[in-house]
């Protein structure tokens, strides 16, 4: 029986859904990526995430936390991001426990095409302070 994919798209299967982007495949649309770097922190796959991560803006490294598990995705607002785009936007709440305890994250999120792929800019800043909610 296949795994379901960490996203939660459609309730896809793992290997039909991000899989493809972690071995290679580049998303199509800055959803897509979205949807493939949760699935990557969810597995615990930093090298993945660090690659799609736009390189002016990408950190030296990531800091695992042993504590902190993903344990669902949902967009909740798109805006551009399409395969003839060249910027978008996605707004998404990521579902986690930490230590046991339940919590969510809001955050608008800035991709940008780089080298003809979509890769994560940031989140968007409002009045100088990151947009989580």
């Amino acid at each position: 029986m296949a795994t379901a994919c960490p996203c939660g798209h459609l309730g896809m299967a793992y290997d039909e859904c991000c899989e493809p982007a972690h071995r290679g495949h580049a998303p199509a649309t800055a959803e897509a990526l979205m949807r493939s770097r949760y699935s990557a922190f969810a597995l615990d796959d930093d090298a993945y995430v660090l690659s799609s991560w736009h390189p002016d803006t990408r950190p030296g490294r990531i800091e695992p936390d042993s504590h902190l598990r993903w344990t669902g995705l949902d967009i909740l607002e798109t805006s551009g991001g399409g395969m003839f785009d060249a910027e978008g936007v996605v707004e998404f709440r990521a579902h986690y426990k930490d230590h046991g305890k339940r919590g969510d994250m809001v955050e608008r999120s800035r991709f940008v095409r780089h080298d003809g792929q979509w890769v994560y800019w940031g989140p968007i800043l409002t009045n100088g302070s990151l947009a989580n909610i």
